[in-house]
Formats: structure tokens, sequence, C-alpha cells
């Protein structure tokens, strides 16, 4: 790869103690040793009111869009809330459109209290599709999380290592020629081109 890819990696949990938000730094680090600049959106430190077509000042959305747009890949990171990906994930991707995730590479990682998060990364998967983003087919899901980490480190070997390769993916699939439209998009009012 000529070029230093840029990955950025938004964590989707607002909550201090986030085991998201170590798992998408994990995945951040592991991009970052495969030669990728790299830049965690804290989703705590931007203002996101609820998304809303009408409002004229939309807090710290143009700031996260430009993040966004910048970024050669995109790792998400979501806890599983009641079977899908949380609200403050959705706030800020109704903030970004097809100018920020079309023909960009996105890993996709879930963090669950329960049994594999398997309907969330699969909701995660139709919304990038749909905004023409090319999903790297490797995915990072950590069931029963709470008893997955200890002192902020990631112990289960497999799930790290899964969470690592992640961190590799987004970096080799970085420019990677995406695939044509899928149906989704080209039906999508939205989508440029």
């Amino acid at each position: 790869m000529s070029q230093q890819p840029r990955v950025v990696g938004i964590a989707g949990s607002l909550r201090d103690h986030s085991y998201t938000r170590l798992s998408v730094e994990r995945t951040l680090r592991e991009a970052g040793r495969r030669g990728a600049r790299t830049e965690l959106l804290d989703l705590r430190e931007y203002d996101l009111p609820v998304y809303d077509g009408d409002a004229d000042e939309p807090g710290d959305a143009a700031g996260l869009a430009a993040a966004v747009r910048a970024a050669d890949s995109v790792v998400l990171g979501t806890p599983s809330y009641h079977g899908s990906y949380s609200s403050v994930l959705k706030t800020a991707l109704d903030y970004c459109g097809f100018d920020e995730f079309e023909d960009t590479t996105v890993g996709l990682l879930c963090v669950a209290g329960g049994s594999f998060p398997t309907t969330p990364l699969e909701h995660l998967r139709s919304v990038c599709r749909a905004l023409n983003a090319w999903v790297v087919p490797h995915q990072a899901g950590i069931p029963g999380v709470s008893g997955k980490f200890e002192d902020g480190e990631l112990i289960d070997e497999g799930l790290a290592e899964r969470v690592d390769v992640l961190g590799r993916r987004v970096v080799e699939y970085a420019n990677i020629e995406p695939d044509p439209r899928c149906a989704e998009a080209i039906q999508n009012k939205g989508a440029g081109g």
C-alpha cells in the first residue's frame, strides 16, 4: 500500500468504563501497528442532538461528518441494546450519509452482555451497505463481555484475536475498489452519482 491509510473508530457507547470503547481502541491499536493513522471518535465528546433535518445548528455534527469523510476505513463499535445497535451510534450515523461512507471500508464490532451479538452486526451491515460502504466480511463480536476484560484489557485470547484481525482487515482493505452499488443504494434518492 503506497499511502498510509486513515482509520477512524466510532465507539457507540457513552459509558465511562465502556467495553465498546476498549474494544474499538484495541482495533485501532492493531490498525496502527499495520501502518494506519488512527483516531478514536469518542461520542462522549460530541454534542449530537437527536437528528432533525430542519435543525439549523446540529451541534458538532459537521465535525463528526468531516472526520468520517476523511477516513479510508471506519470501525463502528456498539454495545448490543435490545437486539440492535445503540441509539448514540444511530444518531451519529444519521448525521452521516453517502458523502461520508460511499466507497469507504467499514469494520464492525459489537459487545454484548449475553450471547453472540449477531443481530446488531447484521443491522449495521445493512445500514453501511445502503450507504455504499464496503463492509469487511470479518466482524468482531464479544459475547458475555463483562467476564472477558480485566484491568481494561481483553483477556479472552480467541476474542482478542478476532478484534485484532478486524484491525488488520480495515487496513488491508482500506483502498479496495468496492463492488457496484447494491439495490438499496440505487433506489435511495439521497445517493449521489
